[in-house]
C-alpha cells in the first residue's frame, strides 16, 4: 500500500560526476569524480515546481519530463510512497554532453533524494545501493556511469538476463582506488552525442583486439587499486577509441599528446572530455597549452558515492 509523504519534508542529494570505460573497459569500468550536482526536493501540497541553476539550465525541460523529476517519481514509487506535490531545485556543476555522466548523475541524484524522503517517513522503506544501481541503470541502459555515482570509487559493472523475457539486471562491484591516484579532465566547449559516437563502433571486432582489451581491462583493476605505475598500459584500448577518433579530433590529439609523455589519458565515456588518471600534477606547460586550445582543465579527486540528507 502506497503511503503519502507529509508536506514540508526537504532533502538534498549530492551526486558526483563519473567517467566510464577508462580506456579498455567499454561499458564496464567507471570511476566517480569529485565534481558534484546538488538536488533539493521538498514535498508540497500539490503540483510541480522545478528550478534549474548552472549547467544545462537553458537546455533541459523545466517540467515533468525533466530527468531528475522522473527519477524522483520512480524512486518514490519503488519505495512505496508518494507526494501530493514537489518542489525540485537542481544546482548543476557537471558539464552536459561532455562524457562526465551528467545524465547518470541526474538519475542517481533524483533517486537518492526520493530514497531519503521515504527514509524520513520510515527508515525501513529505504532502498539498498544495489536497488539504486538497478533503477538508475534502467534510465541509462547500462550501469557504468550510474553505478560509479551510486557507489563511489571505481566500479566494475555488468548486465545479466533476468528470469523474465526482456528483463535486464544491472550489477556493479566497487573498487577502492589507490590513494595516490587523481584525475585531470580536459573539457572542450563542444558537446558530443553518445548515440552518434556509439554508432561509429563496428558490429564485429577481431579476436586480437578483443584479447588485447580483455587483458588491459583486467590490468586496469590492478592498476587502479594497487599499482598506479601500470596505469599507462592498463588504459590502452583497441575496441572503441580508434573508431571514434575521426569524430573527436581535438580529444584524440590530446590523448596522444598526454600518452606520449607517460600520462594515462583516455576518452571520458563517449567524449569529448579527456580523462587523465595520474599520480602527479599535470605539467604547467601542458596545462597552458590545453587552455590555449580552449580546454577547461579540472583537477579532481576520486569521489565517494551519492549522499542525501
Amino acid at each position: 500500500m502506497t503511503q503519502t509523504l507529509p508536506t514540508g519534508l526537504t532533502v538534498t542529494a549530492r551526486v558526483p560526476a563519473s567517467s566510464a570505460n577508462l580506456g579498455p573497459g567499454f561499458d564496464s569500468l567507471g570511476i566517480a569524480l569529485d565534481l558534484f550536482d546538488e538536488i533539493s526536493v521538498t514535498t508540497t501540497d500539490s503540483g510541480l515546481d522545478i528550478h534549474v541553476e548552472g549547467e544545462g539550465a537553458d537546455d533541459v525541460p523545466w517540467g515533468p519530463s525533466h530527468l531528475v523529476v522522473r527519477a524522483v517519481e520512480r524512486g518514490l514509487e519503488s519505495a512505496g510512497v508518494w507526494a501530493n506535490g514537489l518542489k525540485v531545485v537542481c544546482r548543476n556543476v557537471i558539464p552536459h554532453s561532455r562524457g562526465l555522466g551528467s545524465s547518470a548523475s541526474a538519475a542517481v541524484g533524483g533517486l537518492a533524494a526520493a530514497n531519503a524522503l521515504a527514509a524520513k517517513l520510515d527508515p525501513t522503506l529505504a532502498l539498498r545501493d544495489d536497488q539504486l544501481v538497478q533503477l538508475a541503470s534502467e534510465f541509462e541502459g547500462h550501469p557504468d556511469n550510474a553505478s560509479a555515482s551510486v557507489l563511489g570509487g571505481a566500479v566494475v559493472s555488468w548486465t545479466e538476463d533476468g528470469a523474465h523475457s526482456g528483463e535486464r539486471i544491472y550489477r556493479a562491484a566497487r573498487l577502492d582506488v589507490h590513494p595516490d591516484i587523481r584525475a585531470v579532465v580536459l573539457v572542450p566547449d563542444e558537446r558530443s552525442s553518445t548515440a552518434h559516437t556509439r554508432g561509429l563502433l563496428p558490429e564485429l571486432v577481431s579476436h586480437r583486439d578483443a584479447s588485447f582489451n580483455v587483458s588491459r581491462a583486467a590490468l586496469a583493476v590492478v592498476a587502479l587499486t594497487q599499482r598506479p605505475d601500470l596505469l599507462l598500459p592498463a588504459t590502452a584500448d583497441l575496441l572503441h577509441q580508434p573508431h571514434r577518433a575521426p569524430a573527436l579530433p581535438l580529444t584524440t590529439r590530446w590523448i596522444g599528446k598526454l600518452r606520449a609523455v607517460g600520462i594515462a589519458a583516455t576518452v571520458s565515456g563517449a567524449g569529448p572530455t579527456v580523462l587523465a588518471l595520474t599520480t602527479e600534477s599535470l605539467p604547467s606547460e601542458l596545462r597552458l597549452e590545453a587552455e590555449a586550445d580552449g580546454l577547461r582543465v579540472l583537477d579532481l579527486g576520486i569521489a565517494a558515492g551519492v549522499t542525501a540528507e
